[in-house]
């Protein structure tokens, strides 16, 4: 039987390694081009041509630096380190694709957002409406110092700040022009009508703006609103803003539960249960045969530093690795205390052997993925989607390597299946996904500030 059609976007960043460290080094990848727009247009072009919703940036603002309190591995590794910014490259790439979508992600406190607002509606504009927000807060304490704050602000400031900044760019977005400003009418020579441009005076607990927005309506007014974080506060903002959500669970039955409260957010800010997307991540090995995919991971995790796993893991599992010797076994580490209790604990819980060491440990655990053949990777996205997930995050080994596996390989199996789309709908980002109007749905927050300030709902 035929199931819904799930979303697929491809996960990626504007430097040589995402999350599989060193692999840039790999015989075949052309992630060492990253600074080429040449690469990019193929990455973009192989995506369409599988037809991926999105392609998925996401982005930092400072090196990783919890092990040992040093950026020195990541560095040295190339882990998401050096990045340049996305936002520079999506116009090109969407002037090389007709329908692919694409995500920017940028922390609110990473520029006003009056400024912002202008840069999304431009992106939106350049992009023929096919750009998306993924909705930040930061995690990383040198983002916060980087940016002059003397350091990351508290988890509830961060999120009262993207309260307050997303009331502005809503206002800025959807309040400031009135669909008929626009006249460009060549007889009288006039571009717009003054009396249909608002400011929107805005005073909040942090963010002061007059307006009005600097940028004529684009296509979709307020960009695709995607977010990134499933904290309890994090839930509660994306049942309130986002569009789609994209959560950190390892497997489809952790998902389950974080589903359902999203959804139950979303009726609780007047939403549908459907007006939230949530996106899973895959990590995958594909080989025509079970044995053959299982090699070849083997081979790729074997390739990688156990450094800079060391590193990476430190940063995504909020613990400092290297008080521990990388070389020592597990079984010694399991008879202290710190062995059988918080990360380091229930990672031993979950090692598949007792003969390997600390390091290899979490080398193995940042090596998790789907690993098997076409349709065992399709039965576990099968699973994803029994969950509640609506789509998923790919995430690339090497590039264009393992999209170029998923798009030749997987992608068909899904489409078979019903889980892929095999041609893009109509219109911008929202109507690909939705398959309705352009615009925010009326019951969104972001168009309560366009009725209070016209009082007609249009």
């Amino acid at each position: 039987m035929s199931r819904p059609r799930m979303i697929f976007n491809a996960f990626n960043i504007f430097s040589a390694s995402h999350h599989d460290q060193g692999m840039w080094a790999w015989p075949t990848s052309r992630q060492l081009e990253y600074n080429s727009f040449d690469y990019w247009v193929d990455v973009a072009r192989l995506l369409e041509r599988g037809h991926f919703d999105t392609l998925f940036f996401a982005d930092v603002l400072a090196p990783y630096e919890t092990f040992s309190n040093s950026r020195e591995l990541a560095v040295r590794s190339g882990m998401q380190f050096p990045i340049n910014d996305p936002g520079e490259l999506i116009p090109a790439l969407a002037y090389a694709t007709s329908d692919l979508g694409f995500v920017l992600t940028q922390n609110i406190l990473q520029e006003p957002p009056y400024t912002f607002a202008r840069k999304m509606s431009t992106l939106d504009h350049l992009t023929r409406g096919r750009i998306a927000w993924n909705i930040v807060t930061t995690f990383l304490p040198g983002a916060g110092r980087n940016l002059g704050l003397g350091g990351l602000p508290e988890h509830e400031d961060r999120y009262a700040r993207a309260d307050d900044f997303t009331d502005v760019v809503y206002k800025l977005w959807e309040a400031s022009w009135e669909d008929d400003a626009v006249l460009r009418d060549r007889v009288t020579k006039q571009y717009s009508d003054p009396a249909k441009i608002h400011q929107i005076d805005h005073v909040g607990p942090f963010y002061d703006v007059t307006g009005p927005h600097l940028c004529e309506p684009s296509p979709q007014r307020t960009p695709f609103l995607v977010q990134a974080g499933v904290s309890p506060r994090g839930r509660a903002f994306a049942g309130r803003n986002a569009e789609a959500l994209f959560i950190n669970s390892l497997d489809p039955a952790s998902a389950a539960p974080v589903v359902a409260d999203v959804r139950r957010a979303a009726e609780q800010a007047g939403r549908r249960r459907d007006n939230v997307k949530l996106l899973a991540i895959l990590g995958f090995v594909v080989g025509s045969t079970e044995e053959e995919a299982r090699r070849l991971h083997e081979e790729i995790t074997d390739f990688q530093s156990i450094e800079a796993n060391l590193a990476k893991q430190s940063v995504f599992l909020g613990h400092d690795f290297s008080q521990y010797d990388p070389v020592e076994p597990i079984s010694e580490i399991a008879r202290r205390p710190e062995g059988r209790q918080g990360i380091l604990g229930e990672l031993i819980a979950m090692s598949p052997r007792t003969d390997i060491t600390v390091g290899e440990l979490v080398r193995w655990y940042g090596n998790l993925r789907v690993v098997g053949t076409p349709e065992q990777i399709a039965d576990q996205i099968e699973a994803w989607q029994d969950a509640g997930v609506d789509g998923l995050n790919v995430q690339y080994v090497t590039s264009p390597g393992t999209f170029e596996d998923f798009v030749d390989q997987v992608a068909p199996v899904l489409r078979s299946r019903g889980l892929m789309q095999d041609r893009y709908g109509e219109g911008t980002l929202r109507e690909k996904i939705f398959g309705q109007g352009p615009f925010l749905p009326d019951e969104h927050r972001a168009r309560g500030f366009r009725r209070a300030a016209w009082g007609d709902g249009s």
